[in-house]
C-alpha cells in the first residue's frame, strides 16, 4: 500500500512541474511581449524556423509523391512495351519454332556490329546506301525482320506517346524467345537508340565466323570486352535452331566428324537446314553434350574441346544446365548493353528499316 502512494505521489509531483514549467513560459513570453517587443523579434526567426521546417518536410513529401506516381507511370509504361513485344514474339515462335532462335541470332549480329544501335535492321537503298544484311555473314542468313518491324508496330499501336527504339525491342525479342525456348529470362533494360547508319564491312570483320579457329574467337569477343567463359557460354546460343546447308557444306565451315543431315552432293536451297544440336526447339545442354561426343556441327563450335580453358567450361556446362542457362543469361545481359560506336549519330527509328524523314542514311 505504502509502494502504491508514494508512486502516486510521484507522479502527481510531476504533473504539477509540467503545469508550472508551462505557466513560467507562457508569462515570460507575455512579458517579453509587453515589455520589449524586440526580445520578441529576437525569437521570431525560431518560429519562423519551424514554419521553414514544416514547409520543408511538405516539399519533400510532395517530391517523393511526384517521384512515385513518375516510377510508377515508367513502370507501365514499360510493361505496355514488354507486353506489346512479348505478344508479337510469342505468336511468331508459336507459328514458327525457329523463328526463335533465329531473333537471339539477330539481336547477336546487331550487337556484335558496332553495338546495339538497330543498324542491322536498315534495308538497302539502290544506289545511295548499302547496309549489313546482305554483308556476307548475314546475307540469306539472318531473318526475323518482319517480326521486329510487327513488334515495333504493336508499341506503336498499343503504347501511344512511348518511344522506344528499333535496337530495344530487338533486345527484347532476343531475350522472350530465350524464355519460350526453355531458357532463364533476365531483364532488359531499356533506352538504347538507333543509328542512322550501317556498317557492311564492320559484319564481315566484327562477327565470328563458322570457320574461326580459337585463337580468332576469342580475339572477336575479347575485342568486345567478354571472357573466354563468356564466349562459351554465348556460343551455347547453337543449342537452338539451324543452318543452312550451304554453310554447313563449305569444308572448312564444318566439323568433318560431325554426322550431318545435308546432303552435301545435291543443289542445295535455303530450305536445305541442318540442326545445331540433337534437340534445335529447345534451349537446353544437348550443344554441349554434342561437343564433348565430337558432335558440334560448326568448326568454330567443336575447337572449343580443343583447349583446356574452353574445354573446361563446356564440361562445366554439359554437366550442370542451370550454371549454363545463368551464365548465358548474363552474358546476354552484357552483350545487349554494348554501346553503339563513338560519334554515331543516333535516334529513335519511327520504323526499323529506314531512318527518319530528318536523317540521312550513310554507309
Amino acid at each position: 500500500m505504502g509502494f502504491r502512494l508514494s508512486h502516486l505521489s510521484l507522479a502527481v509531483s510531476l504533473v504539477a512541474l509540467a503545469l508550472a514549467g508551462v505557466a513560467i513560459y507562457r508569462n515570460t513570453y507575455e512579458a517579453m511581449v509587453m515589455n520589449n517587443g524586440s526580445l520578441l523579434q529576437n525569437i521570431s526567426p525560431d518560429i519562423d524556423l519551424l514554419e521553414s521546417s514544416e514547409i520543408s518536410i511538405l516539399t519533400l513529401n510532395d517530391k517523393k509523391k511526384n517521384s512515385d506516381e513518375y516510377l510508377s507511370q515508367q513502370l507501365t509504361q514499360e510493361s505496355c512495351v514488354f507486353s506489346a513485344v512479348k505478344g508479337i514474339v510469342d505468336s511468331a515462335i508459336d507459328n514458327e519454332t525457329r523463328m526463335g532462335a533465329s531473333l537471339i541470332r539477330l539481336h547477336f549480329h546487331d550487337c556484335f556490329v558496332d553495338g546495339c544501335d538497330g543498324g542491322i535492321l536498315l534495308d538497302d537503298i539502290n544506289g545511295t546506301f548499302t547496309g549489313e544484311q546482305n554483308s556476307p555473314p548475314n546475307n540469306n542468313s539472318v531473318r526475323g525482320f518482319e517480326v521486329i518491324a510487327q513488334a515495333k508496330q504493336s508499341v506503336v499501336d498499343s503504347c501511344p506517346n512511348i518511344s522506344v527504339s528499333c535496337a530495344d525491342i530487338l533486345a527484347i525479342a532476343a531475350r522472350d524467345s530465350l524464355a519460350k525456348l526453355g531458357g532463364q529470362t533476365y531483364t532488359v533494360a531499356l533506352g538504347r537508340s538507333d543509328a542512322t547508319t550501317a556498317n557492311f564491312s564492320g559484319a564481315i570483320n566484327q562477327l565470328p565466323a563458322p570457320s574461326d579457329n580459337l585463337t580468332v574467337q576469342i580475339q572477336k569477343f575479347s575485342d568486345k570486352n567478354f571472357t573466354v567463359r563468356e564466349m562459351v557460354a554465348l556460343a551455347g546460343a547453337h543449342t537452338v535452331g539451324f543452318a543452312r546447308c550451304a554453310t554447313v557444306c563449305v569444308s572448312t565451315n564444318v566439323n568433318p566428324a560431325a554426322q550431318l543431315q545435308c546432303n552435301c552432293s545435291a543443289t542445295l536451297t535455303d530450305s536445305d537446314l541442318q540442326q545445331l544440336d540433337t534437340t534445335p526447339a529447345v534451349f537446353d545442354k544437348v550443344y554441349y553434350d554434342n561437343l564433348n561426343n565430337n558432335q558440334g556441327i560448326m568448326f568454330s563450335d567443336q575447337v572449343l574441346t580443343g583447349n583446356t580453358t574452353t574445354a573446361g567450361f563446356v564440361t562445366t556446362y554439359s554437366n550442370n544446365i542451370t550454371v549454363f542457362l545463368e551464365d548465358f543469361a548474363a552474358a546476354m545481359i552484357k552483350m545487349g548493353n554494348l554501346p553503339p560506336s563513338a560519334g554515331a549519330q543516333l535516334e529513335i527509328r519511327d520504323v526499323c528499316s529506314r531512318v527518319n524523314p530528318t536523317s540521312v542514311a550513310s554507309m
